[in-house]
Parts: structure tokens; C-alpha cells; sequence
């Protein structure tokens, strides 16, 4: 439980340290987001003053352009000189409307805009009352054309010293903007740095950690598996040490039901032969006995040989008898035994189902061991509903033991009756004797073989036999 609450806080700490690493990426990425977001305003400052600037410079030219224009016609008297006057005037008011559209958030230079629109209207006015003098076919006057010239230049110099003062100012304006631009990348550059240093180190103690408990865990698994892998072991040794008590029980059994049968065979038969002998002696002093009393001595023959034979039975069924050893295969031993029992497997309509095992070979009585499996054989087919049995036959090699598996889907046995299957005298058959799997299991046991049997009510039966390989 120590461990498991140990595996526990260490997945912790990794879910902790890797939802940490995720948290700290997230936030550079919206740091990062961030950096962006201000690279995107500063062009877009950028982009703004570029634009005053330029349309200040625009704004310049096109009054320069107009009072090119108007003194090139006062000088020439050529009215083509006019033409960049002539639209100057509309060109330098939309000028004036971006300008006062781009410096709406600005409100220091929006009063200046208002201050130059002033300036740059006075000067139109100069260059038109100029142009209408002399289109009036007015003279020259020194006087007139110098008072106009030096009020020009203060006006132009004024228009130039504002469009100055706006530039400089917008340009101050951007460099203030880019400092603390670069004031904030270089928190965000921190920011970001940092964050990645932790994310960093964070992801390397999770890995680390990662590491250290996939090794415990490698580690664990290996010893339960060990652990399975020695209570597997210790399993089967229980299994086989259970194999050889229930061999040794039956073998002790069915030794002493032989100690039983014989004792019964000796007291049975002493006193049966005093009652032969009787028998017979009554007959010969009786010289002219009647049909009652030859009915009777009958009935006394034939109960007598009843009893010795069924006694000879017994002790037939649990006696070691010798053996007349051949090699054969185990495969077609069963085929002869299926042979044997041909014309009730035709007559039930009984499937057969086999599979062999074509190593498997031994030294056995055949003539016997082929009444041992007909047994099984007939008491399987007899189990079974007529047109419905399935009999199944597996043979194969295991441990230098050949093992044959005989399977029913008959009635099957509860446990009171399969305790008692190999006992002499034992059967639920209505004309059976009880005496055929008894005899069954003599002649394994001759072979110093083994049989079992398990069995399941409503589903069926299945013996398996043990033989050494020869």
C-alpha cells in the first residue's frame, strides 16, 4: 500500500510539473502575442508619421508650386505659367483635410494645422490679389511689388517654420513611442526568457521524474512477474502433488476393494461349496424325488452359479492379471475401439470428433486396453441424447506421458455419483452391472496408468487416461 501511495504523489508531481511547463508556454505565447501586437502599433506609429510628414512636405510644395506659378505670370505676363497656381488652392484644402484627419488624437497639432490653414490662406489671398492686379492690366509699381514680395516671405517663412515644428514634433513623437516600445520588448524579452527557462527545467525534472518512477515501475513489474511467474510454478507443483494424492487414493482404493473382494470371494465361497455339496447330496439320497423338489434343487444350482460368477467377476475387476505387452500406436488403438462400438455410434447418430497426436506411442496389452476405452466409449454414447451426442477424442504427448481425452456432451454426474464411478457393483444404468469402468480402471492401473474423470450436470463428461510412452 506504501508503494502504491508512493506511485501516487510521484504521477502528482509529474501531472504537476508538466501542467506548470504548459502553463508557463502558454503564457509566452501570449507574451509573445503581445510583442507582436506592439511590433504592429509601432508600424502602424510609423506608418502615421511617415504620412504627416509626407503630406506636410506635400503641403509645402504645393504652396511653393503656386507661388511659382504666380510669379512667373506677374514677371512674363504668361498666363500658362498659371497652371500650377490654379488647382493649388483646392489641392492644398484636401491636404489639409488628411492632415486634420491624421492628427485628430493630437490636439497640440491641431491647433498648429488651424494656425498654418490661416497662413497658407493669407498667401493665396497674396497670390490672387497679385494675379488680379496685373491681369487688370495694372503697371508696375516698385513700391506695390516690394511691400508684396516681403509680406509673401514672412508668410512663406512662417508656413515653413510650422511645417518644421509639426515634422519635428511628430518625429519626437515616434522616437518617445519607439523607446518605450523598446522599454517593453525588453520586459516581454525577460518575460519571455524567463518563462522558458522554467518551462525548461520543469519539462527536465518531469522527464527525470518520469524516468526514475518508469524505472520503479519496470523494476515493480518484474518482480510480479518473477512473483507470477514462481506462484505459477508453485501451482502446478501443487497440481501435481494434488495428481498424485488423488492417483495414490485411488490406487489404495482400489487395492483394498481387491483386499475386500477377495476376503468376500474366500467367506462366500467356503460356505457355497458346503451348499454344492449338500445339494448334490440331497439329490443322490432322494431316489425318487417329484417335480417340486427338482425345482427346487434347481433354483439352488443356479443361484450358487450366479454367485460364484459374479464373484469371480469381482475379483476379475480388481486383481492384477498379466499383461501381453506390443507396441502400437495410440491413435489407432482408438480407431479400433471406435470399431468396436460402430453399430451404436450409427444407431444414436453420434459425431465423432478426433484429434490425434501421430507421436504418440506405447507398450500395452492391446486386446485390453481397447476393452478399457470401449467402456468409456459405450458409457459416453449411452449418456448422451440419441442424435444429439458429440463425442470428442484428443490424443497427444505431455511429460513422456501419452494422454487420452474422451469428452460427452451428455447428461453428465453430480458429485455423490462421481465419487463413487470406479466402485465395484456401481451404476445408475436400470441394466448395468457396475462393473465396466471398475474393470476399466484395473486395466489402467495394470498399465501403470491413470485415470480421472470430471463431470458437469446438463453438460457432460470427460475422462482422461495416462499412459507411460514405450
Amino acid at each position: 500500500m506504501k508503494k502504491v501511495f508512493e506511485k501516487v504523489k510521484a504521477d502528482k508531481r509529474i501531472i504537476i510539473g508538466y501542467s506548470a511547463s504548459l502553463f508557463l508556454l502558454l503564457v509566452t505565447y501570449l507574451v509573445t502575442l503581445l510583442a507582436n501586437n506592439k511590433l504592429k502599433v509601432k508600424t502602424e506609429w510609423v506608418d502615421h508619421t511617415h504620412h504627416v510628414i509626407f503630406h506636410l512636405e506635400l503641403m509645402l510644395s504645393t504652396v511653393k508650386d503656386a507661388e511659382t506659378g504666380a510669379r512667373g505670370y506677374a514677371l512674363t505676363r504668361d498666363i500658362n505659367f498659371l497652371d500650377p497656381y490654379v488647382n493649388s488652392k483646392e489641392k492644398a484644402d484636401s491636404i489639409q483635410n488628411i492632415l486634420v484627419l491624421l492628427s485628430k488624437d493630437n490636439p497640440v497639432q491641431q491647433g498648429r494645422l488651424a494656425e498654418l490653414q490661416e497662413m497658407i490662406d493669407k498667401r493665396f489671398e497674396i497670390f490672387k490679389a497679385a494675379i488680379d492686379y496685373y491681369k487688370n492690366g495694372a503697371s508696375d509699381s516698385t513700391f506695390k511689388v516690394t511691400e508684396a514680395q516681403m509680406q509673401s516671405k514672412r508668410l512663406m517663412n512662417k508656413i515653413r517654420l510650422m511645417v518644421s515644428i509639426m515634422q519635428n514634433e511628430e518625429k519626437h513623437l515616434l522616437a518617445r513611442r519607439d523607446l518605450e516600445l523598446k522599454s517593453n520588448f525588453s520586459l516581454i524579452q525577460a518575460i519571455t526568457i524567463t518563462s522558458l527557462l522554467l518551462t525548461l527545467l520543469l519539462v527536465i525534472t518531469g522527464f527525470v521524474t518520469y524516468t526514475n518512477e518508469n524505472k520503479a515501475r519496470k523494476v515493480a513489474l518484474q518482480n510480479i512477474k518473477e512473483y507470477q511467474e514462481q506462484l505459477g510454478k508453485r501451482i502446478d507443483e501443487l497440481n501435481k502433488a494434488n495428481a498424485q494424492l488423488l492417483q495414490m487414493h485411488s490406487t489404495e482404493k482400489f487395492a483394498a476393494t481387491g483386499r475386500i473382494a477377495r476376503t468376500i470371494a474366500h467367506e462366500v465361497r467356503n460356505p457355497l461349496t458346503n451348499i454344492d455339496l449338500a445339494s448334490s447330496q440331497l439329490k443322490t439320497d432322494i431316489t425318487d424325488p417329484d417335480k417340486n423338489m427338482l425345482y427346487l434343487f434347481d433354483i439352488i444350482d443356479r443361484n450358487s452359479k450366479r454367485i460364484n460368477k459374479l464373484i469371480s467377476d469381482l475379483l476379475n475387476t480388481t486383481k492384477f492379471s498379466e499383461l501381453n505387452f506390443t507396441s502400437v500406436s495410440i491413435n489407432d488403438l482408438m480407431e479400433e475401439s471406435l470399431a468396436m462400438a460402430k453399430d451404436r455410434i450409427g444407431l444414436q447418430h453420434v459425431i465423432i470428433e478426433k484429434t490425434y497426436d501421430a507421436t504418440c506411442c506405447i507398450q500395452v496389452d492391446k486386446e485390453k486396453l481397447k476393452i478399457a476405452f470401449l467402456n468409456i466409449i459405450i458409457n459416453a454414447i449411452e449418456a448422451m441424447e440419441p442424435e444429439k451426442g458429440i463425442l470428442s477424442i484428443v490424443t497427444k504427448t505431455e511429460g513422456g506421458h501419452c494422454i487420452v481425452t474422451i469428452s460427452d456432451n451428455g447428461t453428465g454426474m453430480d458429485e455423490a455419483a462421481l465419487s463413487k464411478l470406479f466402485e465395484p457393483y456401481f451404476t445408475s444404468k436400470p441394466n448395468g452391472n457396475g462393473l465396466g469402468l471398475a474393470n476399466t480402471q484395473n486395466i489402467i492401473f495394470n498399465h501403470k496408468g491413470f485415470i480421472t474423470v470430471s463431470s458437469n450436470e446438463g453438460k457432460g463428461t470427460t475422462f482422461n487416461v495416462r499412459l507411460v510412452i514405450g
